[in-house]
């Protein structure tokens, strides 16, 4: 046996939206459903035991005005971790944060590389910023780089049209998504505007980010082809704020912003509603502080999601979607324990009991 301390969880064990067991022990890290024999140094958590909570769309190393040093990347990690956020897919980064697979204490990272977006159509010094016949080169560079994602900018504001618009052409993209498809990598888009779905959806992408533009027509290819959204509302809670900034130079993508803001519950409501797979993500790490996942699974809740399939959004799908274990037998341990059934109020998200990560209890 380790010699680690065994700890048992008992209470109430969600390991799936149905399943639920009585306890479970950790033993060397991992998952057991079995009392181990001759343990004598066991600690005991009581509790409702969730996996670890996913943020799907977030950015370690980044913050408002582009890479951070590795002591405020960290900050931000162990922000999440005390959250209850012990897995995320960082959505774009210009920092090397590999150091954190490393380190025991820190939550799982699964990497999309770094934005890349056209040629002065993003955030400054958060992307590589090219142009079409440069986008396969460099999805098949990122998809090399990452965890098995590679991120694109869909479309950001053309200062010359005074709106958003689509960033690439049709062929190209095709081409980079069939690339990086090869490469055994998925492909997302951030996504605010309507007229960039539908090039992305029908060259093969596998997610989008935001997705506010999704509209009645678009939605049934979306469900048809099984594309994911990862929604960010906290982040589209924004809005209002960003559009008034550009009232008066950009009021034509100003009142886009305000437009898409006010439709958004509805949105992601349809979405859901049409079996479109729907995921948490924070959009944490570029103007956002880390730490916001309870608030974004309390937003799919009010966006008309049902309590259940909002917290599965944060745990047992996002985890199967992102190729991750759960609480199966052997798992690493990586679960959060709460006073409340989750189930019932997702508000109780906002308050872990306790936090396991890698069989070790957070303190």
């Amino acid at each position: 046996m380790s010699d680690q301390p065994v700890l048992h969880v008992k209470g109430r064990v969600l390991v799936g939206p149905q399943e639920v067991r009585d306890e479970l022990w950790v033993v060397g890290g991992r998952v057991s459903y079995d009392r181990p024999a001759g343990a004598r140094d066991v600690r005991t958590v009581e509790g409702w035991a969730l996996p670890g909570l996913v943020d799907a769309h977030c950015h370690v190393g980044l913050d408002a005005h582009g890479p951070v040093d590795a002591d405020t990347a960290e900050k931000q990690a162990l922000t999440d971790r005390e959250a209850g956020t012990l897995l995320m897919r960082d959505a774009g980064s210009p920092s090397d944060t590999r150091w954190i697979d490393d380190r025991a204490d820190l939550p799982k990272i699964v990497r999309a590389g770094r934005h890349i977006a056209r040629t002065r159509r993003y955030i400054r010094n958060y992307a590589w910023e090219i142009e079409p016949g440069e986008l396969v080169a460099y999805v098949a560079q990122e998809a090399r780089r990452g965890d098995g994602w590679v991120k694109l900018v869909g479309d950001w504001i053309d200062r010359d049209l005074g709106d958003l618009s689509p960033c690439w052409p049709r062929e190209p993209v095709e081409a980079a998504i069939a690339e990086a498809h090869r490469l055994g990598a998925r492909v997302t888009a951030h996504c605010f505007a309507e007229n960039s779905l539908r090039d992305l959806v029908e060259a093969g992408i596998d997610c989008v980010e935001h997705a506010t533009g999704l509209t009645e027509e678009l939605i049934p290819l979306f469900a048809e082809r099984g594309v994911a959204i990862v929604p960010t509302l906290v982040n589209i809670a924004t809005f209002p704020r960003l559009a008034a900034g550009g009232d008066s130079k950009f009021p034509r993508w100003s009142a886009h912003m305000r437009r898409l803001h006010e439709r958004r519950y509805d949105t992601v409501r349809s979405a859901y509603d049409a079996g479109i797979p729907v995921f948490v993500g924070t959009d944490a790490g570029g103007s956002l502080p880390h730490g916001l996942v309870a608030a974004e699974v309390a937003e799919l809740v009010t966006a008309g999601i049902p309590p259940v399939e909002a917290l599965a959004a944060t745990s047992w799908s996002a985890r199967a979607w992102l190729g991750r274990p759960g609480l199966e037998e052997g798992a690493p341990a990586d679960l959060v324990v709460y006073d409340g059934d989750p189930r019932a109020d997702v508000g109780v998200l906002a308050a872990p009991r306790r936090v396991v990560l890698n069989g070790a209890v957070v303190e």
